[in-house]
């Protein structure tokens, strides 16, 4: 198999997960950063400025273009780097490949719908454009399969998630009312309680902060949320006395739980999108690299949500239909 037809192949979407122009896009995107990566190596190796032309010595085995390609393929599927060094490369290229690409991914930060080329990378830009657009956000957790940490090792059961009954990590994901990525990150042992990975994040503080942006939650926050009451949306408790409540009062409250969860779904929508990536379903490689696995597919995906054209909802204000006279 020659180097061009495999780089055709694997250019394509359902082996990238992308695009082919957002593929080309991203090459271009990430081509500065890498040179000047590889660059600044180069010169802490040697101690010093260049003793030769640029593009003397020895060539790279792989590309920049073929390194992104195999990082996508890899993001995307999960594959052994054994697998994707089958055509005459060795495992170590392969690794070193994604070792390079993999952490310009994870900082290039998530798209912001409508404004091309504008890119949100902490919570402050989060929470600051939340205020400028007036638009409420919806925030939940999710969790992701990971390999066991080791026998008679310091902090094993850190990685247990109470939910799930299996080893974990848990992130928390940041969208709008679409479902487009805004932020995901905050990246903790499963063991640890959504509400707290917040507070330790500084999502609290930063709704503090922000006293005009609203957000909404499930069950899951509802201390938070009976902090800020003003701030965030939470479903109705389930009264005590259910049963016995007139049937009217049974509706209401079923109906306000459903409106609610309508409103917070969006933000599930969303952590569906990036577990389409099989990595996120059961990762299966260190876990000091899943943070960075998973902004770089949470920001690829950010891409392709923010290209969904905004529905605005019309008011409910009522007007009369024709004009009235006096």
């Amino acid at each position: 198999m020659t180097k061009g037809w495999a780089r055709a192949a694997l250019s394509h979407p359902a082996f990238t997960g992308i695009s082919r122009a957002h593929l080309g896009g991203l090459i271009d995107e990430l081509a500065g950063p890498w040179t000047a990566r590889c660059e600044s190596a180069l010169h802490e190796r040697r101690g010093g400025n260049r003793r030769q032309r640029p593009g003397a010595g020895p060539k790279h085995g792989l590309v920049f273009t073929d390194r992104v390609l195999v990082t996508l393929v890899h993001l995307r599927h999960q594959l052994p780097h054994a697998a994707l060094a089958e055509h005459g490369l060795e495992r170590s290229t392969i690794t070193r490949a994604i070792g390079e690409i993999r952490p310009l991914l994870a900082t290039r930060g998530f798209a912001v719908p409508d404004r091309p080329g504008l890119r949100l990378h902490t919570l402050a830009d989060v929470f600051a454009y939340a205020a400028a657009e007036g638009i409420t956000l919806r925030i939940d957790g999710t969790e992701t399969q990971v390999r066991c940490p080791r026998a008679h090792r310091p902090g094993r059961c850190a990685f247990v998630s109470g939910k799930k009954k299996q080893n974990t990590m848990k992130t928390t994901t940041i969208s709008d009312a679409q479902g487009r990525t805004l932020w995901s990150g905050a990246d903790r042992p499963g063991r640890m309680h959504g509400q707290t990975v917040m507070r330790t994040e500084g999502v609290a503080e930063r709704l503090r902060l922000h006293p005009d942006v609203r957000a909404e939650v499930d069950e899951g926050y509802r201390g938070l949320a009976d902090e800020l009451p003003d701030q965030i949306s939470e479903p109705p408790k389930k009264p005590k006395d259910l049963e016995d409540m007139p049937l009217t009062e049974r509706y209401a409250w079923r109906e306000m739980r459903r409106r609610q969860s309508s409103c917070r779904i969006c933000v599930e929508h969303a952590n569906a999108e990036h577990k389409q990536w099989r990595p996120l379903q059961r990762f299966l490689g260190r876990r000091e690299h899943y943070p960075a696995t998973r902004r770089a597919i949470a920001g690829l995906v950010s891409d392709r949500a923010a290209q969904r054209a905004t529905h605005r909802k019309a008011s409910t204000a009522l007007v009369p239909v024709t004009p009235t006279t006096r």
